[in-house]
């Protein structure tokens, strides 16, 4: 009788990946910062609008964390924007931080 290899089947992630990448996140804060200022909107006001404390709402813009989808939603709505538009002002972002520049325009 044959006997058959176990496999092994590791959990979690793999020792030393993580679960953000840090140019996107610095690029989704930026987009918000941008979105946020164009319409005169304090951190506050939008973290509460959106329920995501102000001290959480700081971490976002400074790229220190990203928001699950429900939150990305959240912020959107809080801006009063589409998540189109969102997403317009991160790829915007996104691409800038690629190439090794920053600007503060919005998306257009």
């Amino acid at each position: 009788m044959a006997t058959a290899s176990k496999k092994v089947i590791l959990r979690g992630r793999p020792v030393g990946s993580k679960s953000t990448d840090p140019t996107i996140a610095k690029a989704f804060g930026q987009a918000v910062v941008v979105l946020r200022t164009s319409k005169g909107l304090s951190q506050e006001a939008v973290g509460l609008a959106a329920a995501i404390g102000r001290s959480n709402m700081s971490s976002i813009e400074n790229g220190r964390t990203v928001p699950n989808l429900v939150g990305v939603v959240k912020i959107a709505a809080a801006l009063g924007c589409s998540l189109p538009v969102l997403s317009r002002e991160f790829e915007r972002a996104y691409k800038e931080l690629l190439q090794g520049t920053e600007g503060d325009g919005p998306a257009r």
